[in-house]
């Protein structure tokens, strides 16, 4: 009997830079005699929408048919769609992985889910258990460094001198912010990487709040 070895083979695709442009360009595709732009498609009167926490979660619609309770619906055409990979040694999660995360956490004091969006949108509306540690208190270290010291405390990071860091007692984290069009957790990782964080440590909720709440998962108000 003949055994065969099948190999897929996927193509790696590489992502440079934020590649803000790209998901507006889209990608030419034929379909049987038609042919389609997939892109992501933002009509004019949405360009210029403010991204507020009033706007961003209220809404609820769907057919008429369905009960208020089964509906979910958010703004869609706010931010830039981020990749699903940020970098190669950083896991990205799903709901799944991030709900058992806060399970193990509640016995392991040296993991934490971080909310990594500005302190106003996690008094607004943020996932239980969450700690808020601002993306702009990494990134923008040099005009925060009170702050800066202090989430590198609450993360178990000691800053031995100046750009010199001991990560022997890191935290285990998982970052979050808004959904998968927001670049505020993004920024918090980049810059976490930059100081040299440990990358198995870091852990990436790319669905972040909005697939989250779609998920019928819980949320609180802080």
């Amino acid at each position: 009997m003949k055994s065969y070895l099948w190999f897929l083979i996927v193509p790696t695709i590489q992502l440079i830079g934020d590649s803000i442009g790209f998901e507006y360009e889209g990608v030419s595709v034929k379909n049987g005699k038609k042919q389609f732009v997939v892109k992501r498609y933002i009509p004019d009167e949405c360009a210029k929408l403010p991204i507020v926490n009033e706007i961003v979660w209220t809404g609820n619609y769907a057919d008429p048919k369905v009960p208020d309770g089964c509906k979910s619906t958010y703004v869609h055409t706010t931010g830039h769609l981020q990749p699903m990979k940020l970098d190669v040694d950083v896991e990205t999660y799903g709901e799944l992985e991030v709900l058992a995360f806060i399970k193990e956490m509640q016995e392991d004091d040296h993991l934490m889910l971080i909310d990594g969006r500005k302190e106003e949108w996690f008094e607004y509306l943020t996932i239980p258990g969450a700690v808020n540690i601002p993306f702009e208190y990494i990134k923008y270290r040099d005009h925060f460094v009170f702050e800066f010291e202090n989430a590198m405390k609450k993360l178990g990071v000691k800053i031995k001198d100046e750009d010199i860091y001991d990560f022997s007692n890191a935290k285990t984290i998982v970052v979050f912010c808004n959904g998968p069009w927001c670049s505020q957790s993004v920024s918090m990782v980049k810059a976490l990487i930059e100081i040299g964080y440990p990358h198995d440590k870091i852990k990436w909720y790319r669905g972040g709040l909005q697939h989250w709440l779609g998920a019928g998962m819980t949320g609180t108000r802080n």
